[in-house]
């Protein structure tokens, strides 16, 4: 069987997100994926991002890495999904490269994908759950099969989130804990994308064509 395809898609102001991302795409190869790391367009007009010097920075830092395109969500059979949490919600860069997959999704290029999702906030309890919980809509309404972290590996009851790997980016840039934890995470997730697609390889084979009685 071939390996899963993995695409680690973000968006990231400072770089704690891209520090993430960097760390789940590690996971996604120590899994024995083949792992596309994407992240999405900036949106802001130059003259916002230049009037802060971190975000500018990181905007230069990253220049070399893939702007995400639909043909990377079509390649994948795992997607992670990373992103700042704003006001409890996704980045609007985030949602914005989201909100072009609708042709994609009307034909079902969506479906049945594994997906997962991490995030940071400048302060702690600053709607990490919920941004996470908001990007679960979005695979729910794809068809695809969400897996979470949960408490699955030791480090989770550490980092504490069991809906996705996050940190907190006013504490300074990701450490051991979120870092390995995005790694478990991504590993966890294609683990999971191999199974799926190891059985719908079996199913095939034996020509099945619906349940057992």
């Amino acid at each position: 069987m071939e390996p899963v395809n993995a695409a680690i898609i973000y968006y990231s102001t400072t770089g704690v997100v891209h520090a993430l991302a960097e760390a789940a795409a590690e996971g996604a190869a120590e899994a024995g994926a083949r792992v596309r790391l994407r992240k999405v367009a900036e949106t802001a007009p130059p003259h916002t991002v230049g009037a802060h010097p971190e975000w500018a920075r990181h905007v230069r830092d990253t220049a070399d890495v893939t702007e995400a395109a639909h043909e990377d969500l079509e390649w994948a059979d795992v997607v992670l999904f990373g992103t700042p949490t704003r006001f409890g919600n996704p980045a609007s860069q985030l949602r914005a490269f989201i909100d072009t997959t609708g042709p994609l999704w009307f034909r079902g290029g969506l479906a049945d994908k594994v997906y997962s999702a991490f995030t940071a906030s400048n302060s702690a309890h600053g709607g990490q759950e919920s941004t996470l919980l908001a990007l679960a809509n979005t695979f729910y309404h794809w068809g695809g099969v969400i897996v979470p972290p949960g408490y699955t590996d030791p480090v989770q009851f550490t980092m504490g989130n069991p809906y996705g790997t996050s940190h907190v980016a006013g504490t300074g840039a990701p450490g051991d804990v979120p870092l390995e934890a995005a790694r478990h995470q991504a590993r966890r997730a294609v683990g999971t994308a191999a199974a799926l697609k190891a059985g719908r390889g079996a199913s095939h084979i034996g020509g099945q064509s619906g349940p057992t009685r």
